[in-house]
């Protein structure tokens, strides 16, 4: 492959991985990764064995290379309960039921763009196709994937599309015999959540604290006004106290409470 020239006006168009690409998928990701992956990793992409996948290639390239990939990426579908997501995760994230048993996520496995052709949207597009692709299954709950902890550009794109890391993962990749920290991001659909932080409930009940407050001042100012009797004003400091939020009541308010 010799290194592409981008025009100065490239029409990038996104397409199905075919079993032509098969040399240039190869390559490309022999030069982007540290990883070496097997033969038959690619025989499955391009035949569509158990794995999804899109390439991007500009249209406008000449000689004859206007349908080379500049820009890939794969994925699969897997049981949510076989998954490497930590079960916790699964349960509290993802709105798991346990009862249904076909749930399931999409994990993407390689995303790659050639330099020349970086910094112009290329990997977001390709990341959109999987979120689309997984949207539409409606037993999926979450797109995810597992970033080096040192690619900080990846790590960017991933939190500007609004992917949330929750995990990091000590020592998961093992590369030319030395350990890399790994870090789980997940994009969640159909459903799937992400559940709140201990800070995030506290907020909620602060928050909800803060309603009942408000409520009392309220009442407070509305009746300071009045001339009443002081049987009144015993009715009324005792429906103030009543109209105070207790424990219970706070329970029922937090446990009903859905962060996003």
């Amino acid at each position: 492959m010799v290194k592409p020239k981008v025009s100065t006006q490239p029409k990038i168009c996104y397409r199905p991985i075919r079993p032509s690409d098969l040399d240039i998928l190869e390559h490309i990701h022999g030069r982007l990764f540290p990883i070496r992956y097997e033969s038959t990793f690619f025989h499955d992409v391009v035949n569509g064995r158990d794995i999804v996948s899109w390439g991007a290639v500009d249209s406008s390239r000449p000689d004859g290379q206007s349908d080379e990939l500049i820009g890939f990426v794969t994925a699969r579908i897997v049981l949510a309960k076989e998954s490497e997501v930590d079960p916790i995760h699964i349960v509290d994230m993802l709105g798991y039921d346990s009862a249904k048993s076909d749930q399931t996520l999409v994990y993407v496995l390689t995303l790659g763009v050639v330099e020349a052709y970086r910094s112009l949207g290329v990997a977001s597009s390709l990341i959109r196709e999987v979120i689309k692709y997984a949207s539409s299954i409606p037993t999926c709950r979450a797109v995810y994937l597992h970033v080096i902890s040192y690619n900080n550009p990846a790590i960017n794109l991933y939190k500007k599309m609004s992917f949330k890391c929750v995990r990091r993962l000590q020592g998961f990749y093992l590369i030319n015999g030395q350990h890399y920290d790994s870090f789980l991001f997940l994009y969640y659909v159909n459903g799937g959540r992400s559940p709140c932080s201990p800070l995030e409930l506290l907020t909620a009940i602060v928050s909800y604290m803060r309603c009942g407050f408000k409520s009392v001042a309220a009442r407070l100012c509305k009746n300071g006004g009045r001339k009443i009797t002081r049987r009144a004003k015993c009715k009324e400091s005792h429906s103030l106290v009543s109209a105070t939020p207790n424990k219970r009541n706070m329970a029922v308010e937090c446990s009903g409470y859905e962060c996003v």
